[in-house]
């Protein structure tokens, strides 16, 4: 979506109340200029006015809403609105809560970045990030992916010396605490 299609911090103030604190947004009542009839306008504040916004939920566990008939993902519109501007990259969930949306969880980052504080994979047999069981060669392989590619870390006999090599190139190379962790939501 391009800049030009995205409504306006001010456009967002006007429709969304913002509590930082929390991340909770709620609807505003809207005024009759915004509707083609004052029928219109009557049944929207009564319906939403003063009512939680963004609470859906989409399948990869964000919340997300509807402004004008589109969709927007609710980190994104509390960033925007709180900065008076929309993200120009990546927002990154701190503490890795996908619904958690106080300002001080969000920050506007690389995509590498955000990698770099992402949560272990729904998929992983081993319970550590990175580290997997090779069945043909009897060996623990560690791995990462960094700056889009996948560096090999090495074979080893045993689990915690896969796991010692891992932790070493992210303490390297600026991974967070929280990277490879179970996530949150």
């Amino acid at each position: 979506m391009t800049a030009k299609d995205l409504p306006t911090p001010a456009t967002l103030r006007k429709l969304l109340s913002y509590k930082p604190d929390t991340g909770l947004m709620t609807w505003k009542r809207r005024p009759l200029e915004m509707f083609r009839a004052a029928r219109d306008c009557n049944s929207w504040n009564a319906k939403h006015a003063g009512r939680a916004a963004f609470t859906a939920t989409n399948a990869r566990g964000y919340r997300q809403g509807a402004i004008f008939g589109k969709l927007y993902y609710a980190h994104r519109v509390a960033y925007a609105i709180h900065h008076g501007e929309w993200p120009a990259k990546h927002i990154d969930h701190v503490n890795g809560g996908k619904v958690d949306n106080r300002i001080a969880n969000l920050r506007d980052v690389t995509p590498s970045t955000n990698a770099r504080n992402a949560a272990m994979w729904s998929n992983n047999t081993s319970g550590a990030c990175g580290v997997e069981w090779v069945r043909c060669s009897g060996k623990w392989r560690a791995r990462i992916g960094f700056h889009g590619k996948s560096v090999h870390l090495g074979y080893f006999e045993n689990f915690e010396d896969a796991v010692a090599a891992r932790k070493a190139f992210e303490a390297v190379n600026g991974f967070t605490d929280r990277h490879g962790r179970p996530a949150l939501d």
